[in-house]
């Protein structure tokens, strides 16, 4: 670093609607996989710090879950973490999915946005999905509705014009202390990024009626006398017709989302694992607070 060159540091939060790229982003920002992807709505539930580090400066970022009108108490509980944040932040990211209309699920975000003294960014998502003229139309549109600080277009997936966005944020972050070592993505244990790897296979490969009904715990993880990790992981779901499904005929499905999860982790921990997966039912757990609680979504 330039000896005359200012370190600059902040904490940046990222609010959308569920599935418009949020995770995406994020994952492409810090080149790893540190939120899961899919495309059920409500993947991300809890606050996902990410960090990126640069010679002269470091974000940290915040992937809340997607901004909507909640129906049961682990909604509200989301919600309420994704708004708690919009104080508490150097620079808010409001993503938007340009290839589809602006409606009522953006609007009542743009809401919370009121009182609040954080500059807000509107990042037009998904560009490689709509014409180039479109976007000065969209702009405009969103121009009405809120005095954003910057509208940049980008394409999360492809990874188009995401140097220019985290160049503007940094232009916005103040003078500040390394928050974390260069090395460190995440400030998230291993335990909780390797039971999002298993829920996203999970998302994947299920019927829609369950994805929204399913956490993974982590009951134990070690490294064997052979240098494997041993991981055993409880899938929770809230009805028997689900569990069944997860299992599927044979245990087929279950199969298949361990091998596939296998992969990721052992991407990530950097060596072999032997991964043990139970599917339990907890009926109606996401109105439960004790269970959500078990589950690390704490209120506070």
């Amino acid at each position: 670093m330039n000896p005359k060159q200012t370190y600059r540091s902040g904490f940046v939060t990222l609010v959308g609607r569920p599935n418009v790229g949020k995770s995406t982003l994020l994952n492409q920002i810090v080149g790893q996989k540190v939120a899961i992807m899919s495309d059920k709505p409500q993947t991300t539930r809890n606050k996902i710090q990410a960090v990126y580090t640069t010679d002269h400066a470091q974000i940290v970022f915040l992937d809340t879950p997607g901004i909507h009108k909640p129906k049961h108490k682990l909604g509200d509980y989301m919600v309420k973490t994704a708004t708690s944040t919009l104080n508490e932040v150097d620079l808010i990211l409001f993503l938007i999915d340009v290839s589809e209309e602006l409606g009522g699920g953006d609007r009542f975000i743009m809401k919370q946005f009121e009182g609040v003294n954080t500059p807000v960014f509107c990042v037009m998502n998904k560009i490689d999905l709509v014409r180039p003229e479109k976007l000065l139309e969209i702009i405009a549109q969103y121009k009405e509705e809120y005095d954003f600080a910057e509208f940049i277009p980008v394409s999360a997936k492809q990874g188009n014009n995401v140097q220019t966005l985290i160049d503007q944020i940094l232009k916005r972050l103040p003078e500040g202390p390394q928050y974390y070592p260069e090395d460190q993505i995440t400030d998230h244990p291993e335990q909780f990024i390797v039971a999002e790897l298993i829920r996203e296979k999970i998302l994947h490969a299920t019927y829609e009626e369950v994805p929204h009904s399913i956490a993974v715990q982590i009951e134990e993880m070690y490294v064997q006398d052979n240098g494997v990790v041993y991981i055993g992981a409880v899938i929770y779901v809230e009805r028997d017709s689900q569990k069944g499904i997860i299992i599927g005929k044979q245990g087929s499905m279950l199969k298949e989302i361990g091998r596939q999860a296998r992969m990721d982790i052992e991407a990530l921990l950097g060596s072999r694992i032997f991964l043990e997966l139970w599917v339990k039912v907890k009926k109606d757990w996401r109105n439960h607070d004790l269970v959500l609680r078990d589950l690390g979504f704490h209120k506070e």
